[in-house]
């Protein structure tokens, strides 16, 4: 009688058990599939239930839901707004704005500098695009205005085609020198300007509508902080001027950077000191308080205010001083109060800034989409980019009618927003409602301001692009690609200018994924022992291979530009060029002929195989016939003596080859006949090939290219290379007499 107490388990014993309970077990048994055992019993594909004028008819129907839809994808603001919970919200909304807004007001006169427009356009341009923005834009923390690499691209579009030299008007006194029609000038610059604002907002209108959005993922990171970094470059060169104090003028196109820099030097000895002087101490004070925000950002409610102290402070020293009057210091000069009203631009400036307006469109959508994500994904929403487009072009088309120039969101007021508590765009909106008091009320305070200190604000405010410099290390260590793509945007931009080093950029990075392309790894696999897993024997120990099988795998696609490179490394890596042993057997035919006289004289040929020690005789087919024909096999070896035995390149003995298509996502008609013809050139060595690991949608592109014909198949694709793997096992070796045609 058995007794009912249980038994004590070892701790050992437990533990073990425990593990084998916990880890999952993966087993099955199936037959092995072929494609077309697949198609005949497991898959069938499902009939179109409706015609194309049916699915149009269900796409086009208006119905409430549809314009519901639509409504809030044209206005985001009406996902929110509704909803918007005022206690909980208003406050914080409130203090980011006025934070916001106070650093918006100087960066809005500094970048209108690098714009090459008077100041008080860089105000229009911080208040019409940031309301519409508020209303058409989906992310919640943005700041959208003026930019500095923006402003930039747009200044030198402005220089070029409006040059100091078209303004220069001859003295009324034989004596005196020609003098610069200063207002003329900036008149035309900003009709330049302008102009070019109105074609950025059509083409991100037009990419947005098209559903383009997909065009910033061109720009890689590594590209877009190379150039970023490159136009910080150009920032900085383009204000040292106006940190001396020295009259040079603007330079624009390739080596502009080098140009200045020359015109600067060789001017530097009529430096204004006092300019120099009042330059260096803004730039101290800001560089220190910009260095306290971020030490003490956690505790400070909000950011030390250091833009708008330094105007208040050089705007303030600059009227007391009378520092323009009698120190010859250049100050801001004329800033009209109140609102243009809208008028249409220039178009006939249009066929002179095409490629200009595709640069600036795709950098300006490229900088806000990609901050826009941050700031969703730290925060839990969505932006959509095809919104982000239209909202971009909007702000761009509508704001070019009231004078303003490019914008897109700036990565300095974006953390002022974000950091101080904003938490929807009514602080967006707050901080352009700002500086509309700044254009409307007391816009002729800030005339005084010397030049030099918004020449400061903008040097301190580029310190976070040059610390992009810290990428280089980081991408020699990770991917000498991507360090490469950086090192081409930077140098580009520097030496050819922004709108030519982005082209450059673009282009050399789209050749690295040509490279990548046509140089993809590639390898035999072999089986890891209990499992259904295939790994490059050159890596891995466990994997090994079957006899007479080779596993070829490429992580790539086949198609015009890599399939030559596909074939020679599966004819490389495999070992077996079927090429080779063809034209060696029709040489070999041709002399035995030539030596016996006679076209259908028996043929031997000894050949070798890889293997040390095995050696396989090859007969030629007639012979084979011939002698089975008779009822016997004659004793091939006793008269070897009387024809001549040569001895051609080893052979292997692989009698199967499957290809790992699992990593391949497409291939195009010339990959296809390169397939197909590999195929037939093995099958003529009497080698089979199969395909393993085709996904549906690589099947049905074969489908569309008459892949399966001829001697090509469905039953030699499979769809794991287990499956080809156990029916190649199944076929039987060849024999030491293999024919060869």
């Amino acid at each position: 009688m058995m007794s009912s107490s249980p038994s004590v388990m070892e701790p050992e014993e437990a533990a073990a058990q425990e593990d084998a309970e916990s880890q999952l077990m993966y087993r099955i048994e199936r037959p092995v599939y072929d494609e077309g055992l697949i198609r005949k019993q497991l898959l069938h594909s499902k009939g179109k239930s409706t015609t194309l004028r049916k699915r149009l008819a269900q796409h086009c129907r208006c119905s409430s839901e549809k314009a519901k839809a639509a409504l809030f994808s044209t206005l985001p603001i009406l996902t929110w707004l509704p909803s918007y919970p005022v206690k909980q919200y208003l406050f914080s909304d409130v203090v980011s704005g006025l934070s916001t807004g106070v650093v918006q007001l100087p960066q809005g006169l500094a970048y209108a500098m690098l714009a090459a427009v008077p100041p008080v356009y860089g105000l229009y341009a911080s208040f019409y695009p940031v309301l519409l923005y508020t209303f058409f834009g989906t992310s919640r923390h943005i700041s959208i205005g003026t930019f500095a690499v923006i402003s930039l691209m747009i200044g030198g579009v402005a220089v070029r085609e409006a040059p100091d030299s078209m303004f220069i008007q001859p003295a009324n006194g034989t004596n005196m020198s020609a003098v610069l029609n200063v207002e003329l000038r900036d008149a035309r610059r900003v009709q330049v300007a302008v102009v070019l604002t109105t074609l950025v907002g059509i083409i991100q209108l037009v990419l947005g509508l098209l559903r383009f959005g997909f065009v910033a993922i061109y720009l890689s990171e590594p590209l877009v902080r190379g150039f970023t970094t490159a136009a910080a470059v150009h920032v900085v060169v383009s204000q040292l001027k106006y940190l001396l104090g020295v009259k040079t003028q603007r330079f624009s196109g390739p080596l502009s950077a080098i140009y200045s820099v020359k015109a600067v030097l060789c001017d530097i000895t009529s430096t204004n000191v006092t300019t120099l002087i009042l330059g260096l101490s803004c730039l101290i004070f800001l560089y220190v308080i910009k260095d306290l925000n971020e030490r003490f950002k956690k505790k400070l409610p909000i950011p030390i205010p250091g833009e708008i102290i330094v105007v208040i402070v050089s705007t303030g020293v600059s009227f007391g001083l009378s520092l323009s009057d009698d120190y010859k210091v250049d100050v801001v000069g004329t800033i009209p109060t109140g609102l243009l009203p809208p008028a249409a631009p220039v178009f006939s400036l249009l066929p002179n800034l095409v490629t200009d307006s595709f640069a600036v469109a795709i950098v300006g959508f490229s900088m806000g989409i990609s901050l826009a994500k941050t700031f969703a994904l730290k925060h839990g929403y969505s932006v959509d980019g095809n919104q982000e487009l239209i909202a971009l072009g909007l702000c761009n088309f509508i704001g070019s009618f009231f004078q303003t120039f490019a914008i897109t969101c700036s990565m300095s007021r974006s953390l002022v927003q974000e950091s101080t508590g904003g938490k929807t765009q009514i602080a967006g909106l707050l901080a352009s409602l700002v500086v509309l008091l700044v254009v409307v009320a007391i816009g002729f305070v800030f005339q005084p301001l010397p030049q030099t200190a918004l020449a400061a604000i903008i040097m301190v405010n580029l310190l976070g692009m040059f610390k992009q410099f810290r990428d280089i290390p980081s991408l020699w260590r990770t991917s000498k690609i991507e360090l490469t793509i950086w090192l081409v945007a930077f140098v580009a931009s520097v030496l050819l200018g922004l709108d030519y080093g982005l082209l450059v950029a673009i282009a050399f990075a789209i050749l690295t994924v040509i490279y990548r392309t046509q140089s993809p790894k590639s390898g035999i696999l072999g089986h890891v022992p209990g499992t259904a897993l295939y790994c490059d024997v050159n890596e891995y120990e466990e994997a090994a291979e079957y006899e007479g099988i080779k596993i070829f795998h490429s992580n790539s696609s086949i198609y015009f530009a890599n399939s030559d490179l596909y074939v020679s490394a599966l004819k490389k890596k495999t070992g077996v060029k079927p090429e080779d042993l063809q034209a060696a057997c029709k040489a070999q035919k041709k002399q035995q002929e030539k030596a016996n006289g006679t076209p259908k004289s028996p043929l031997n040929i000894c050949a070798k195989y890889k293997e040390p020690g095995v050696t396989h005789e090859v007969i030629s087919q007639n012979l084979m016939f011939e002698e089975q024909r008779n009822g016997q096999l004659a004793d091939r070896s006793s008269d070897s003596d009387l024809e001549e035995a040569v001895f051609i390149k080893p052979l292997s003995s692989v009698h199967s080859i499957i290809l790992d298509w699992t990593s391949a996502s497409f291939i195009d008609s010339v990959g296809a006949k390169a397939i197909k013809q590999v195929i037939k050139e093995y099958a003529a060595v009497d080698i089979k090939v199969v395909i393993a690991g085709c996904s549906r949608a690589l099947l049905s592109e074969l489908d569309s290219l008459q892949f399966f014909t001829e001697a090509v198949t469905p039953e030699m694709v499979f769809p794991t290379v287990h499956d080809a793997v156990l029916r190649c096992r199944q076929r039987k070796p060849r024999p030491s007499a293999a024919p060869i045609n």
